[in-house]
C-alpha cells in the first residue's frame, strides 16, 4: 500500500469516527429531551413495579394502576386470566375502610388491603368469582391490591409484610 492510499484510509476512519461520535451525541441529546411514554395494559392501564417484601424475601409484580373512579369501579371485572405476575393496585387518595365484591368478576383473587405505611393490614384469600359478598378491610387502609388467587399463599405473604409501588 502506497503513503497516500494508507493517509487515504486514515482519513477515511477518522471521519467515519467523528461523523458516528456526533450521531451518538445527537441520539443521547434527544433521549434525553424525549418524555418516558408510560406502558399500558391492553385495558389501557398504567402498569407499574410493585414489590412485597416478606421477611428478608422480595416478591417482583407488574401491576394494572387503577387510579379514577371508573377505573376502581370496574377492576379487574370480565377479565378471564390473570398471570401469577401480575395484578392490581387501587390507590386511595385518604385512608378509608375498603369493601369489595366480586359482581362480574369471573377469577378469583387474593384482595390485599394495605395502610398508608405499606404494611399488608390483612388479605381476603382466594375469593369467589361472581359472590356479591362484601369483602372488606379490618380498618382504614391507603390502597388495595388485587393478585390471582392464591399467590398469597404460594409467596407465603402476609399481614405485616411490606408492599411498595411507584406512581
Amino acid at each position: 500500500m502506497t503513503f497516500w492510499s494508507k493517509l487515504s484510509a486514515i482519513c477515511a476512519a477518522v471521519i467515519c469516527a467523528a461523523s458516528l461520535s456526533s450521531c451518538y451525541a445527537q441520539n443521547d441529546a434527544a433521549a434525553q429531551n424525549v418524555a418516558v411514554q408510560p406502558q399500558l395494559s391492553e385495558a389501557g392501564l398504567k402498569l407499574l413495579p410493585l414489590t412485597i417484601r416478606s421477611g428478608n424475601i422480595e416478591h417482583r409484580f407488574t401491576v394494572e394502576l387503577a387510579s379514577t373512579a371508573a377505573e376502581q369501579s370496574r377492576g379487574l371485572m370480565f377479565r378471564t386470566e390473570l398471570a401469577p405476575d401480575m395484578g392490581m393496585i387501587f390507590p386511595f387518595p385518604e385512608d378509608k375502610a375498603a369493601s369489595f365484591w366480586m359482581k362480574n368478576t369471573v377469577i378469583p383473587l387474593d384482595i390485599i388491603f394495605v395502610r398508608r405505611d405499606g404494611i399488608i393490614e390483612s388479605i381476603a384469600a382466594n375469593t369467589t368469582p361472581y359472590s356479591l359478598d362484601p369483602v372488606a378491610s379490618q380498618g382504614p387502609v391507603a390502597a388495595v391490591l388485587e393478585l390471582a388467587a392464591g399467590r398469597a399463599a404460594e409467596l407465603n405473604i402476609g399481614p405485616g409484610d411490606t408492599v411498595t409501588w411507584q406512581e
